[in-house]
């Protein structure tokens, strides 16, 4: 796994490029500069990239918009101390695949990593209670059942694997079915339920119970 840190605390980097090395992952650059980061992501493509979230010169929102805009496609992480609710939204909104806190364990963060790698979307335990309460509070809840009506049959499915937190690949296995095929019913979804990731679609089933009712 190569991976991309983009930081602007110098004793952090160094400290987890440090960590994640000695646990066989080849950090392929740990910058403070955002452009440069930036420009390294483009040029190396890295498997996933670790971005902090409060940065002097741009947020990491702006870095992560760059690097959309840039068509770059690779899994972007955010790595950060905040836990406010707009962040984490904002960041997830933006094409986010990760939001994990700067004081988790070790080993969670590799495993986070390798998850985030394999196509999940990973948000630290401690905010999925906060996410939860932020897409159930967003927009017209009376319309929530009239998108699910708006599903396939296959994409109700697919939507209630995304709810248990299984990847396309594991998704792809289990229905037998291509990864290709199953990336496109996530993108239907997204667009039906009118969400940007898909936690957030997740969510929105297990906060309606959708899965139980099917």
């Amino acid at each position: 796994m190569q991976v991309l840190l983009i930081d602007d605390h110098a004793l952090f980097r160094v400290g987890l490029q440090e960590l994640l090395e000695r646990r066989g992952i080849h950090v392929i650059g740990a910058l403070g500069d955002c452009l440069q980061g930036v420009e390294v992501a483009e040029k190396s493509q890295p498997d996933v990239i670790l971005l902090d979230m409060r940065m002097p010169d741009m947020s990491g929102v702006e870095v992560l918009k760059n690097l959309r805009a840039r068509k770059l496609s690779m899994p972007i992480a955010m790595l950060t101390t905040s836990e406010e609710e707009k962040d984490v939204i904002a960041a997830l909104q933006n094409g986010a695949q990760g939001y994990l806190l700067k004081d988790m364990e070790p080993n969670e963060l590799i495993t986070a990593l390798r998850d985030i790698v394999d196509g999940k979307t990973v948000v630290a335990k401690e905010l999925t209670g906060i996410l939860a309460r932020a897409v159930q509070g967003e927009g017209d809840t009376e319309s929530v059942p009239d998108t699910f009506t708006a599903l396939t049959p296959r994409e109700r499915e697919i939507l209630c694997h995304l709810a248990s937190g299984q990847s396309n690949k594991v998704i792809a296995r289990d229905l037998g079915i291509s990864d290709g095929t199953v990336k496109l019913h996530v993108k239907a979804i997204l667009r039906k339920l009118k969400v940007h990731s898909r936690v957030e679609a997740a969510v929105i089933a297990v906060e309606r119970n959708f899965c139980s009712r099917q």
